[in-house]
């Protein structure tokens, strides 16, 4: 069977059956909010939000599309004018898949809260995630998840990781540090 993007499938959800997901890390300034009531008052929705649907429950957790959801939430002439109803596109995958999916749709637009960043690379690694998978799935390099896992603190998030001897101590190396007499220390040779 050949691929369908979920694109082609938009479907009309009721706001009240949508809900965000708790590991956005985007932030939007409200100038740019209030951009984004504008444009969607002037043009309409013209892109749906995307969402994983949860059968069990009937909803569908936003995986992309926050901030048009707000506009929605916020502004009563939009949400009157669209019925309550926001254009879904619904994905079907795993929660690390979803994360992954909310970083690359937000990267390609914008800026990241770090506080926010560090806690997905955190629930990430939880969920088993290699750096690696980190890497190749958020567009990330070593370093920046490096960074970001840095921000936790938590040591957990570097057990699988192997460091490099830089310098060895030595019992004995020869070297007296001495204070002169006008206080600055000076290496001495024995």
């Amino acid at each position: 069977m050949a691929f369908k993007s979920p694109v082609y499938n938009v479907i009309a959800v009721p706001i009240e059956k949508i809900s965000p997901n708790t590991y956005n890390p985007n932030s939007v300034a409200p100038p740019e909010m209030k951009l984004l009531y504008d444009s969607i008052k002037e043009d309409g929705y013209t892109m749906p939000i995307v969402c994983y649907y949860v059968k069990g429950q009937d909803t569908y957790v936003i995986v992309d599309g926050f901030h048009r959801y707000r506009v929605m939430l916020d502004y009563p002439d939009i949400r009157e004018r669209e019925n309550g109803m926001l254009p879904v596109s619904v994905i079907d995958k795993p929660l690390e898949h979803r994360m992954a999916s909310t970083i690359r749709h937000n990267r390609a637009r914008g800026e990241h809260n770090v506080d926010l960043m560090s806690n997905i690379i955190k629930e990430l690694h939880e969920l088993g995630r290699s750096d690696k998978w980190i890497s190749k799935h958020l567009g990330m390099d070593k370093d920046e998840i490096l960074r970001l896992k840095q921000i936790t603190g938590l040591a957990a998030l570097f057990k699988d990781v192997s460091f490099g001897t830089a310098w060895q101590p030595v019992e004995d190396s020869g070297i007296i540090i001495a204070a002169d007499a006008a206080g600055d220390d000076e290496e001495k040779f024995v």
